[in-house]
């Protein structure tokens, strides 16, 4: 049973590389704060996600078949503004994390680097 100060979170990963989703899956059972936790692959299968379990936290990935991540952020800022949205992803100019920044994104990864501060980032929020 989760203290008051550990309250379980749903967690949505939206990245279109399966490696990254097991990556990232088993790097996040591990943290107790994850309670229920979804993958999806692309913009509308996230978004149908979104809509059935309303996760707490989103993963998402910035390049995506189809409409992009930058778009689904968009999406769920404007839909789901109590979503914490991390972007994940392997576009990390500055340009990018100032414009993920200011569309409403609480964290930016690089996943070439950074990878092992997700499970810490999501635990935190």
């Amino acid at each position: 049973m989760p203290t008051p100060e550990t309250k379980e979170k749903t967690l949505l990963i939206v990245d279109d590389s399966i490696l990254i989703i097991e990556r990232l899956s088993g790097m996040l059972k591990e943290v107790k704060a994850v309670h229920n936790l979804f993958t999806a692959d692309s913009y509308n299968a996230a978004v149908k996600i979104i809509r059935d379990k309303k996760p707490e936290i989103v993963l998402l990935d910035i390049q995506l078949p189809g409409k992009n991540g930058l778009e689904l952020l968009k999406f769920i800022v404007k839909e789901y503004p109590a979503i914490k949205v991390i972007m994940i992803t392997n576009q990390v100019s500055e340009y990018y994390q100032r414009l993920c920044k200011k569309e409403g994104a609480v964290g930016f990864i690089d996943k070439s680097k950074d990878f092992d501060q997700i499970p810490k980032m999501v635990g935190d929020l």
